[in-house]
């Protein structure tokens, strides 16, 4: 039992990340971002977040961050809220505090306790008609 728990527990230690840009969390931002270096929200962005094909970039969304749009990236951290889907073409991490009104798609994913989501969550290659693209 005990390997179990501490397996379950280093599946969920919080990513190492570094950023390229933050976005506090007295600004505010409406339309499309495309970043192409990991990225940290504490602010409120109003519009979809992707990240530039074949950059390994990480989205980290703090407590205080609130996206209204979908998130499409290769790992994407969630501590805040997301009105909108998200997308990990490699990790998805939920936790605590985080709130997702959408669906997730994951390659790999982490929920903490007291994270919220309302929305279904599948694996990529999993969902209906195969592995989904956006174009």
């Amino acid at each position: 039992m005990a390997f179990k728990q501490s397996h379950a527990i280093r599946l969920l230690d919080p990513s190492r990340e570094t950023f390229g840009s933050i976005i506090g969390p007295d600004l505010e931002i409406y339309g499309r971002l495309v970043a192409t270096k990991s990225l940290r929200i504490d602010g409120t962005i109003v519009g979809d977040i992707d990240t530039k094909p074949g950059a390994d970039v990480c989205i980290a969304l703090g407590k205080t961050g609130l996206v209204q749009g979908n998130i499409n990236g290769v790992r994407i951290l969630v501590a805040g809220r997301v009105e909108g889907n998200v997308r990990g073409t490699q990790r998805v991490e939920l936790h605590n505090g985080a709130d997702v009104h959408g669906d997730i798609t994951y390659a790999q994913i982490g929920i903490e306790h007291g994270a919220r989501l309302s929305g279904s969550i599948s694996k990529i290659g999993d969902e209906v008609g195969g592995d989904v693209h956006r174009e």
